[in-house]
């Protein structure tokens, strides 16, 4: 049998983050702040069938909601987990389980809280660098990691971004 025969190192990175960032407005601040600057110095380029496609594109993203159904002694008797595609959808699929009285009842509750510190935020951008090589920056609410890049200039300039964003010290 023929072996496999290594052609490229991949390499990631993660930077576990002191604090999770506050909320998902700022963690959409943070993202937006990739497109808007392009820190990485990302370039367009086009696919083999002449498509033109971004430096920095959301290759994938979701957001999870939680609440809490809460008793009259204030202790959690539920709670919902919902998972959404975008801020937008997370923000409303959230307010329509706080607002559904039909699983409140179910859950024996007297009260519903939204559990903003056990809510998650992920986003993976795709970037282009000049070289030609495409990585990945994927944010969380508690980590940045870049992953399938192969040279280390890429991996310091993400880290001097990071650096400068005082969310992600």
């Amino acid at each position: 049998m023929a072996d496999f025969v290594q052609k490229t190192v991949n390499k990631t990175a993660v930077r576990d983050l002191s604090v999770p960032i506050a909320s998902v407005e700022q963690f959409d601040s943070i993202v937006e702040m990739v497109f808007d600057d392009n820190p990485f110095g990302c370039v367009e380029y086009t696919t083999r069938d002449g498509q033109t496609i971004a430096g920095v594109v959301r290759n994938r993203e979701h957001y999870t909601a939680k609440v809490n159904f809460l008793n009259d002694a204030g202790k959690r008797v539920g709670t919902v987990s919902i998972q959404s595609p975008t801020i937008a959808a997370f923000e409303a699929n959230a307010a329509e389980v706080l607002g559904n009285a039909a699983i409140k009842t179910a859950m024996g509750a007297t009260d519903v809280v939204r559990d903003s510190s056990r809510e998650t935020y992920y986003c993976q951008l795709k970037c282009h660098d000049p070289s030609g090589e495409d990585y990945f920056v994927t944010l969380t609410r508690k980590s940045v990691r870049i992953s399938s890049y192969q040279d280390d200039a890429i991996r310091d300039r993400v880290e001097s971004w990071a650096d400068a964003v005082a969310a992600l010290g």
